[in-house]
């Protein structure tokens, strides 16, 4: 209870002619305190209530309960990480790909996505959130790069990260496939008749020889009359001398 709170409960407990411990240990008497009676211009209804709540529960703390926590004490440097050390972390950061742990080494982990649960993750805030307090497993320390790959599973494993080999496969290891029975030739079958196949006729242009080549063009062939009636008058007709 803030001091200025003070004389507020002095006056409750002059009014019912009581001292302040028997307020707070008599509930008979706080439920018979007008609470309208006391408010100024400086305190109001709520802050009374407050106070109401304050002295049914004396050093009661309204915050949260604090939880220690405490990095890895064999573990302040880079160097120090060793594949499948078990750490505690606390997560600085969660992306689409992942989340970020830290666990006392001056640089975050990595732990990827794939590596946040045993089962299959959509979206990494679906399993942690910023300041949550995990348990993380090293699965590689790069010191060139400074980085660090952590995992999440009760079972981890480094070749859960690699992507899986999409490429087609070529022919020596295509596996064979079953083209069914097959089918005999139209010679072959039962009445069939036996036929000769007809060479297949080439779509490329005869070529000439030499002698065709070099010969003059054919003369045209003259057409006549085009159904006009003084065709043959032209024909005979001279112009007079």
């Amino acid at each position: 209870m803030h001091p200025e709170s003070y004389p507020v409960v002095e006056a409750m407990a002059k009014d019912l002619e009581c001292t302040i411990p028997d307020l707070m240990q008599n509930e008979d008497l706080r439920q018979r305190i007008d609470l309208q009676k006391y408010v100024t211009d400086t305190i109001g209804m709520p802050t009374l209530t407050d106070i109401m709540d304050e002295l049914a529960k004396p050093g009661r703390d309204p915050r949260k309960q604090f939880e220690s926590f405490s990095f890895a004490d064999a573990v302040h440097e880079m160097t120090d990480l060793k594949p499948g050390m078990k750490l505690p972390g606390i997560v600085t950061n969660v992306t689409n790909f992942g989340a970020f742990v830290d666990v006392g080494v001056h640089q975050d982990g990595l732990v990827h996505i794939s590596q946040l649960a045993d089962q299959f993750v959509k979206a990494p805030s679906d399993v942690v959130k910023v300041h949550q307090k995990v348990m993380v497993t090293v699965l590689e320390v790069d010191l060139d790069r400074k980085r660090i790959a952590l995992s999440m599973r009760s079972a981890p494993s480094g070749d859960d990260r690699k992507e899986p080999d999409r490429r087609e496969p070529n022919e020596a290891e295509r596996p064979p496939r079953d083209r069914g029975p097959r089918r005999p030739r139209a010679d072959a079958r039962e009445g069939g008749d036996s036929r000769e196949r007809r060479p297949r006729r080439s779509r490329q242009p005869k070529r000439q020889s030499r002698d065709e080549a070099q010969a003059p063009p054919p003369p045209a062939k003259k057409v006549e009359g085009y159904n006009n009636p003084f065709a043959k008058f032209f024909e005979t007709w001279k112009p007079k001398e």
